[in-house]
């Protein structure tokens, strides 16, 4: 028995679990854009770092499951684009109308920041480390842009004693790859102001060869680039609540391109209410909790909507956050909302 042939399906599997594309799929990544693309790095006035997991297709044997830590800061130690005295006791309110005809663009800075994340399908895992850089330009007093690169390493590993062969002394395992490490870079551009945000990102910019066998002769896979294409807009309802619409397009090679269609309702500096609809794909329903002036907790729940249905419960997301060196006591995000 060829190793090919065993090996193609833990492949498949991955590649079902992930729906065709090779990076983990969010649906939060409304509130951490970051994860998407470097060019936030250091957009707020504090250290931003968020603790999440993903359990995709709850119920579904061997479904792909995901795990993150990411921290991002503005490097200096002056917090020249806000004034403390222009805060209420307990932080201005950015969903405010006052607060958005006040806003100030930040003054020119560097950010930088770490991504790791951890995802399993089946036999296959990856775990990909990434440094980040970005400068933000003031375009005017209330636009800015940012230009940012994330630069690591992804070790992907194949769990071959997990595979289970016809003949358990096969000798294809011999000429088995188990782990491989492979260069990750990603780059971004973000556009920011007081009621709107748009950006483009590209993750894994350079191209890797994949093979799982020693064997002359055997197909080798590749790691493709994934394109990301997100905007959104704040609509002030009163002073205490804000509607934000936003829309992100995924385009990954030789795949359909993938839509997604989001809507926030945040209520002040408390807590919000969201939904999105991924074409083809789920619907989802989320909830997030300011609690206090250092942490926030966000939750989400995936309505699936394919033929996975019939097999799966659905799926969680759970994001814990932390407002480090949070000088100005901000409870609300300023910047990313």
């Amino acid at each position: 028995m060829k190793i090919r042939s065993s090996f193609i399906c833990a492949l498949l599997l991955n590649l079902a679990a992930c729906y065709g594309q090779q990076r983990p799929q969010y649906s939060q990544y409304i509130l951490n854009n970051y994860l998407l693309n470097p060019a936030l790095s250091g957009i707020e006035n504090y250290t931003d770092i968020k603790i999440g997991y993903r359990n995709q297709w709850a119920g579904l044997e061997n479904s792909p499951k995901t795990s993150f830590v990411t921290a991002n800061w503005a490097l200096g130690k002056e917090y020249l684009w806000s004034n403390a005295l222009s805060f209420e006791e307990d932080g201005d309110n950015p969903m405010s109308r006052s607060y958005m005809q006040n806003y100030t663009a930040s003054p020119a800075h560097h950010g930088v920041g770490f991504t790791a994340v951890r995802d399993k399908a089946g036999q296959l895992s990856t775990l990909t480390f990434n440094l980040t850089y970005a400068y933000h330009l003031r375009l005017s007093d209330q636009l800015n842009m940012s230009l940012g690169v994330a630069a690591g390493l992804t070790n992907i590993d194949l769990d071959i004693n997990a595979l289970q062969f016809e003949n358990g002394n096969d000798p294809a395992l011999n000429n088995a790859i188990g782990s491989q490490l492979k260069p990750d870079l990603s780059t971004g551009i973000w556009i920011y102001g007081a009621r709107f945000f748009s950006g483009i990102s590209v993750q894994q910019i350079l191209p890797q060869k994949l093979s799982f066998t020693r064997s002359p002769g055997e197909n080798t896979g590749k790691q493709v680039p994934h394109f990301f294409v997100t905007g959104g807009y704040k609509v002030s309802v009163d002073d205490d609540i804000s509607i934000i619409p936003s829309v992100m397009l995924k385009q990954i090679q030789a795949l359909p391109t993938s839509l997604d269609f989001n809507v926030k309702a945040a209520f002040k500096d408390k807590f919000w209410l969201g939904a999105s609809l991924r074409k083809d794909d789920s619907y989802t329903a989320m909830a997030g909790f300011n609690l206090g002036h250092f942490v926030n907790l966000t939750y989400a729940y995936d309505f699936t909507t394919s033929q996975l249905n019939q097999v799966s419960n659905g799926s969680h997301e759970i994001v814990l956050g932390f407002l480090l060196n949070n000088v100005y006591k901000v409870i609300c995000p300023q910047r990313m909302w």
